[in-house]
C-alpha cells in the first residue's frame, strides 16, 4: 500500500472566496494568483466571467505554497462556532453541490494528519499524545476509506467511494413514545471526509504546527491500530469523565472489544457499575481519581486550544434551567411540544454512567429519547458537554408539581469512546509511551504499519 491522498470538504456556499499568495495553475492551465470568488449561477461555478462544471487549482512546484479560504466555519453547531480565514497546502478543487458551491483540498494523508493533530489539540502537546493521536487519526481515516461500497474510474484514476454508514443519522424506534436516533461519521457524497469535528478537526496550515508534530507523524508514518486483522474504529472525545463509555452505547448496536468501559486510572482498578442508577448517581457527584482528573493548565493548553479554553469545567460540570428555559428549549431542539416539564428520568445508562435513554415527562407529552448526541442535542442549545449526568429539581412553595428549576450535575465532555485527550495529555506528561497509552484507551488492539 502506497501513502493515500485525502479528499476533504472545507466549505460549502453560493459563494467561495479564496486567494493565492503564490502562483496556483488552474484546470484550464492558467497561472492563477491573488484574490478570487467564485459564484454559484443555474448549477454551474462561475469565475472569471466564465461558467464551469468544476474548477481545480494546483500549486506549482513549491512546497511552501498555499491558499487561502475566507468565512470557513469551525466547531459547527458547538458553543465556540465562528468564522475563520484558514490557509492549505495541496489542490483546492470547487464543485457544485446541492445548489451551492463545494471547496475541497486535495492533499496526501501524512501532511492531512499534521494538520489535525495540530488542530484537534495544541501542537505543544507532549510528542508521545501526538504520537497517540497521529495513529489514532490515521486509524479512523482508513477505517472509514476502507468501508468501500464501489471502486469507480474517475479521470482515469481510481476512487473510493464510500459505502455510507447504516447507523448515521438512524432512528432505532420511534414505537411506544420513543425517538431513538444516533449520529455517525455518514459518507459524504463527493469526498471523504469534512474538515469539522463531525469526521476529524483539520485547519490546514492555519493552526501552527511544530517541529514536533511533524516528527510524531514522521514517527508513526503508516501506523495504524489493528484488531484481529481490521482497521480499528478509533474514536475519541475530550474527557471521558473518568470511565470508557463502549461504542454499541452511543451508535450502532456493534461491540468492539476495543472500545470497552473500563476506568480512566492505572492505579485504581475497579469500575462501579455505571449502568445502576444508584452507582451512577455516586459517581457523578463526586470527583473520583483519573486520568483525565486534572486541572493543571500546562496539560490543558496541550490538548485544548483556544476557543476550547473557553471552557472551564468539564471532568465535573453544572447546568442550571429554569422551568420556562428548559421547556423553551426542548421545544424548540425536538420541535415537539411537552408543556411544562414535569421530570427527566434516566431509563438506560452505559457503562461511563452516560444516558441512553432519556424519559422527558411533560404536561403535553412523555417521549423517551437516545442515544446520547441526541439527548445532548435536546437538552442544549449547541450540545450538551455530555449525557453523564444527574437531575436535581427545585420547586416554589406554591407550585409543588411543576419544578420551577432543573439543575444537571455532570461528567466529561463528548462521548466518552475511546482515547481521552485530557487523560491522554496526563499520561504523556507521566512518561508513559505512546503505544503505552493507546494500549490503555484500546484494549487488545496492536499497531502495524501500512505503508513506508
Amino acid at each position: 500500500m502506497t501513502e493515500p491522498q485525502i479528499v476533504v470538504g472545507i466549505l460549502s456556499g453560493k459563494e467561495i472566496q479564496f486567494s493565492f499568495p503564490d502562483e496556483f495553475i488552474s484546470s484550464d492551465g492558467m497561472a492563477i494568483s491573488g484574490i478570487q470568488q467564485a459564484v454559484y449561477r443555474k448549477g454551474k461555478i462561475y469565475w472569471q466571467e466564465k461558467e464551469y462544471d468544476e474548477l481545480s487549482f494546483i500549486p506549482r512546484q513549491n512546497t511552501s505554497s498555499f491558499f487561502e479560504l475566507q468565512d470557513v466555519t469551525i466547531g459547527i453547531n458547538f458553543h465556540w462556532e465562528r468564522k475563520e480565514v484558514q490557509r492549505f497546502k495541496g489542490e483546492l478543487k470547487i464543485i457544485v453541490e446541492d445548489d451551492k458551491l463545494t471547496a475541497i483540498n486535495i492533499i496526501s494523508i501524512e501532511d492531512y494528519l499534521t494538520s489535525v493533530i495540530s488542530s484537534e489539540m495544541s501542537a505543544t502537546a507532549s510528542l508521545e499524545l501526538l504520537k497517540a493521536h497521529a495513529v489514532i487519526s490515521r486509524s479512523w481515516l482508513l477505517n472509514k476509506l476502507r468501508v468501500v461500497n464501489k471502486l469507480r474510474v474517475e479521470n482515469g484514476e481510481l476512487r473510493v467511494t464510500m459505502q455510507p454508514d447504516n447507523a448515521a443519522h438512524s432512528p432505532l424506534s420511534t414505537l411506544h413514545s420513543q425517538l431513538i436516533k444516533w449520529y455517525d461519521h455518514e459518507a459524504h457524497k463527493n469526498f471523504d471526509v469534512c474538515a469539522d469535528d463531525h469526521c476529524q478537526r483539520y485547519q490546514g496550515i492555519t493552526r501552527a504546527s511544530t517541529p514536533q508534530a511533524v516528527e510524531a507523524v514522521s514517527a508513526t508514518r503508516g501506523e495504524v491500530l489493528m484488531y484481529e486483522g481490521k482497521i480499528c474504529d478509533a474514536r475519541f472525545s475530550k474527557c471521558c469523565g473518568g470511565a470508557f463509555e463502549e461504542f454499541q452505547n452511543c451508535w450502532e448496536n456493534v461491540r468492539h472489544p476495543y472500545l470497552i468501559g473500563q476506568r480512566d486510572s492505572q492505579t485504581e482498578n475497579k469500575l462501579p457499575d455505571l449502568t445502576v442508577e444508584a452507582e451512577a448517581d455516586k459517581w457523578i457527584r463526586t470527583s473520583p481519581v483519573a486520568f483525565c482528573n486534572t486541572q493543571d493548565k500546562k496539560i490543558l493548553s496541550q490538548v485544548l486550544n483556544n476557543y476550547d479554553q473557553e471552557t472551564a469545567d468539564f471532568y465535573r460540570w453544572k447546568v442550571s434551567y429554569s422551568q420556562e428555559e428548559l421547556s423553551e428549549l426542548i421545544h424548540k431542539r425536538s420541535d415537539i411540544d411537552f408543556g411544562k416539564i414535569i421530570d427527566l428520568i434516566p431509563i438506560e445508562r452505559g457503562t461511563s454512567g452516560r444516558l441512553v435513554r432519556l424519559k422527558i415527562v411533560g404536561t403535553l407529552r412523555t417521549l423517551t429519547i437516545g442515544k446520547e448526541l441526541e439527548i445532548r442535542r435536546t437538552l442544549s442549545t449547541s450540545h450538551l458537554y455530555s449525557s453523564a449526568f444527574v437531575v436535581d429539581k427545585e420547586y416554589k412553595e406554591e407550585e409543588q408539581e411543576i419544578p420551577s428549576r432543573f439543575i444537571l450535575t455532570g461528567a466529561g465532555w463528548g462521548h466518552g469512546v475511546g482515547l481521552c485527550q485530557i487523560g491522554a495529555a496526563v499520561m504523556g506528561e507521566q512518561g508513559y509511551k505512546y503505544e503505552e497509552i493507546l494500549s490503555h484507551y484500546y484494549p487488545g488492539s496492536t499497531i502495524e504499519r501500512q505503508y513506508k
